[in-house]
């Protein structure tokens, strides 16, 4: 007897958790807001292949093309050989393997602060570094567009979370007045470098504010270091240091790798390591990862010259397309609509390009766009070719 292909069961004769997954999808779809994951084979630096197709990136947080170079990929090779694939347990446990220690004092160097602790990733540093040092009597003040990791650490503490307008430090202070008081402790949170817009936050002024207030300052250089800054980060962009005391930051964009990391005080530092959950129960990273991060800080540190590049880049761009002038190798393409913002990232795949929609929730209803990032290996020629069609044929109205 041969086997019958199954029928396709009825919403109705679906398991209920089946039921509301389905359901969710439908709205999604119906929004242009469904999701899927693409097979994407990264090939030299700035190329992926999508769907049998090879494309120029313009996507992706590798701003110096570290994934690819042969020097950080040298450096992983070897961790590997000498101390095996994987930490083994938590860095509190057995997985505090000596790479660790090496990287967090090269780190605390870049970022000029007394010490370092490293993370499994930038969203587990601040899901823990905040509930570490704050709790529910506490205040926690974020720039509305802060990354959602940020959001995420402050609602675990518990405490009470207000959301400041955009890059505005006259409401923050605003903020500031009303509920100081009644806090024992607040502080104030932000991206360094703003991940869907690229444009850099007022770190001296917030620095200023916290100090009046008495409050600490956190920033997120998740999209600053290695790139804004002489490599160095947010907290030094245009060559004066900005004074924040917990700089935050990932290892997962211009270095290369993966991991996150709090450069802060010793003391900050040592409780970090004591109160972080997400540090004391997770694995450490990969001794390879860890490496290839050390090695990464090297070549920055090195060639000031090459770390520039993704800047100059996008300036290049917004200039040829008469864009307010890049503050950050991130240039959003504003578009409005969410199926607009699809259609133009498809135009651009025709030409040869990949520029994925980002859309609500992403960012803020009625906003979706294009988020363009330039990297160190983009040729001068194909980013004036981009240029060229977002400015003719995408903001033409």
């Amino acid at each position: 007897m041969s086997r019958q292909a199954k029928a396709p069961a009825s919403d109705a004769a679906l398991p209920s958790l089946d039921q509301f997954a389905a359901g969710k999808l439908t709205q999604l779809e119906a929004q242009h807001l469904r999701r899927t994951l693409i097979d994407s084979a990264r090939e030299g630096g700035i190329y992926i292949v999508r769907n049998g197709r090879r494309l120029i990136s313009f996507s992706c947080n590798d701003y110096l093309n570290l994934t690819q170079h042969p020097r950080i990929k040298a450096a992983a090779i070897e961790a590997i050989r000498l101390h095996g694939v994987g930490a083994g347990a938590s860095r509190l446990v057995t997985g505090n393997h000596p790479l660790f220690a090496e990287l967090e004092v090269r780190l605390a160097r870049l970022k000029d602060t007394e010490a370092c602790c490293v993370f499994g990733s930038g969203y587990l540093a601040n899901s823990g570094i905040i509930p570490a040092l704050t709790g529910h009597e506490d205040l926690v003040l974020i720039d509305e567009l802060a990354h959602a990791c940020i959001w995420a650490g402050a609602q675990l503490a518990k405490g009470t979370v207000i959301a400041f307008r955009h890059n505005d430090t006259s409401d923050a202070e605003r903020l500031l007045r009303l509920h100081r008081a009644r806090h024992p402790h607040v502080l104030i949170a932000t991206d360094g470098v703003f991940s869907m817009d690229g444009d850099l936050a007022p770190l001296h002024e917030l620095a200023a504010l916290a100090r009046r207030h008495d409050a600490w300052l956190l920033s997120d250089d998740a999209h600053g270091i290695g790139v804004i800054g002489g490599g160095r980060g947010s907290n030094f962009a245009n060559g004066r240091k900005a004074d924040v005391p917990l700089q935050m930051g990932t290892l997962s964009k211009a270095i290369g790798g993966y991991g996150g990391y709090l450069c802060a005080s010793a003391p900050v530092i040592d409780l970090v390591r004591n109160r972080a959950r997400t540090l004391i129960y997770s694995t450490g990273l990969p001794p390879a990862t860890v490496a290839a991060a050390i090695a990464a800080i090297d070549l920055i540190e090195r060639e000031p010259d090459y770390a520039a590049l993704p800047l100059r880049k996008a300036k290049a761009f917004t200039r040829q397309v008469g864009l307010p002038e890049a503050q950050s190798p991130i240039v959003p393409v504003l578009i409005g609509e969410s199926e607009a913002a699809l259609a133009a990232s498809r135009l651009l795949q025709e030409e040869g390009f990949l520029a994925v929609a980002i859309r609500p929730p992403t960012v803020p209803e009625g906003t979706a766009r294009l988020r363009l990032t330039f990297s160190a290996a983009h040729p001068d020629e194909e980013i004036a070719r981009l240029a060229g069609i977002v400015r003719t044929r995408i903001l033409k109205s």
